[in-house]
């Protein structure tokens, strides 16, 4: 039987394509020239590409932590050419990728400890129970995709906000958006994403009814995105019900994230084989 080049696409593959995007990004800040952003946009085309083909052959499932770690990096990356293409300054870029890199190489990690993990068997999905795992796991990743932009911006506002206060020449240092837009992608992205973490977190408490015991409830994934939904509660007060500077806004988004990274990373209870996964 002949085997398509495509199946021998790894980790390491996209990962340093989307590193060597990355280099490139940071080489077209400290010497400016015009071939640097299309080299770097190819690159993380090739990156993008490359995990695409290994996400259709392998089909990691997201109920894995490192399926869903490399479902969210994928999703960044798309949302990494996505902003190359509309504008021309590397802001994103060198903000987004390394968060892309992160997850990928902690995508790498956990699976090379669970190297017996099956492919997602899609069809077995689409019936009672495991339909509405699928709806589950589709919400949480969405909202974790909201959680990484309010990240990202919130990165970038702290950043900002110290060159404003320090006076920091703009012409020297990378160039950031305006405080007020960074803000308004943090409010957007915080509405965006806490409506369908708590649809996500509703649907899968719908799926236990009471069919598990007090030890998996108290697991860390468990306890982990409970604690994701209550810091995300605590933004949305803050932000529509009191006066509260963006820079405390930022923290919380950043301490949002890190809920994030462990519930991603920690293995799923309630599936079978979890505790390996």
């Amino acid at each position: 039987m002949t085997v398509s080049p495509l199946q021998g696409i790894t980790h390491a593959c996209f990962g340093l394509s989307y590193l060597l995007a990355f280099g490139l990004e940071v080489a077209r800040l400290l010497w400016p020239a015009a071939g640097w952003r299309a080299a770097a946009l190819a690159a993380g085309v090739a990156g993008f590409f490359a995990q695409t083909v290994y996400l259709l052959l392998h089909h990691p499932t997201p109920a894995a932590p490192y399926g869903s770690l490399l479902l969210l990096a994928w999703v960044l990356a798309l949302f990494y050419l996505y902003k190359t293409v509309r504008d021309p300054k590397p802001v994103w870029a060198v903000f987004v990728l390394p968060v892309v890199l992160g997850l990928v190489g902690l995508s790498l990690a956990l699976a090379a400890s669970s190297p017996d993990l099956p492919p997602l068997d899609i069809p077995g999905w689409l019936h009672g129970d495991r339909f509405w795992g699928v709806v589950h796991g589709s919400l949480v990743l969405l909202a974790a995709i909201g959680v990484s932009v309010a990240f990202l911006a919130s990165v970038m506002y702290l950043a900002q906000a110290r060159r404003v206060r320090r006076k920091v020449n703009p012409n020297r240092v990378v160039p950031l958006l305006s405080l007020e837009r960074l803000e308004r992608t943090n409010r957007h992205a915080v509405n965006w994403a806490f409506p369908l973490l708590t649809a996500g977190l509703l649907v899968g408490s719908f799926l236990l009814r009471g069919d598990y015991d007090a030890e998996s409830w108290l697991s860390l994934k468990v306890l982990s995105t409970g604690g994701l939904w209550v810091v995300f509660l605590v933004l949305v007060y803050l932000r529509y019900a009191a006066d509260v500077p963006g820079r405390r806004l930022a923290w919380l988004s950043i301490l949002a994230f890190g809920f994030l990274l462990v519930a991603l990373g920690a293995a799923h209870p309630f599936v079978a084989g979890g505790a390996g996964r």
